[in-house]
């Protein structure tokens, strides 16, 4: 544990998370519900072929539009050659995976910062397992996305398998994944 302390703010770190800040925001949370309605946001362009490009930016959290980030992100997804893409950037699957790994990762060490449970190291790995004749449409009867996702963990800490796995299981990408959601598709032509 860190404890950094200026003439304007004592900030407790364990795990490099700045643990007095997220509970000032645990504590803004109790007191008005409201506050922990969060809304992230996406566009996306076609550029050729499997290449399209997202932008993300602007947010909604704390009952506010943030206005702290400067400049938008950019990410590129692509296919591989195989699937007829030229292999510039992760493909879509590979970005699940992703996600689900920082999320996971992220999870983890907040909820044991929080808790006061150091965390040496993290290191994980990924797999993804898809059958893509769902994808193609050859098959009805199988599924178009992963049909089993594979985690493998692996953390250097004082704490419990159980108690570590049950602070990464608070992970929303966890959640979306291992838990079905409704997502509403609508598509118009211009």
């Amino acid at each position: 544990m860190t404890t950094t302390n200026t003439a304007e703010q004592i900030n407790t770190l364990i795990n490099g998370v700045n643990v007095d800040q997220l509970m000032n925001v645990i504590g803004e949370i109790e007191a008005d519900q409201d506050y922990a309605k969060f809304q992230f946001r996406a566009t996306n362009q076609w550029i050729d072929g499997s290449l399209s490009r997202s932008r993300i930016k602007e947010f909604h959290a704390g009952n506010a539009e943030d206005s702290t980030r400067d400049k938008a992100f950019s990410l590129d997804a692509d296919e591989p050659l195989i699937a007829a893409g030229q292999d510039s950037a992760p493909n879509s699957m590979e970005y699940v995976l992703h996600a689900l790994a920082t999320c996971l990762t992220g999870t983890l060490v907040y909820h044991a910062a929080v808790n006061g449970i150091v965390i040496n190291s993290v290191e994980s790995s990924y797999t993804g397992d898809m059958d893509v004749r769902g994808l193609f449409g050859m098959s009805d009867d199988v599924r178009k996305g992963f049909n089993k996702v594979t985690v493998e963990m692996r953390v250097k800490s004082k704490a419990s398998v159980e108690e570590l796995t049950a602070l990464a299981l608070f992970s929303p990408v966890y959640d979306i994944i291992s838990k079905s959601l409704p997502v509403e598709l609508k598509l118009t032509t211009y």
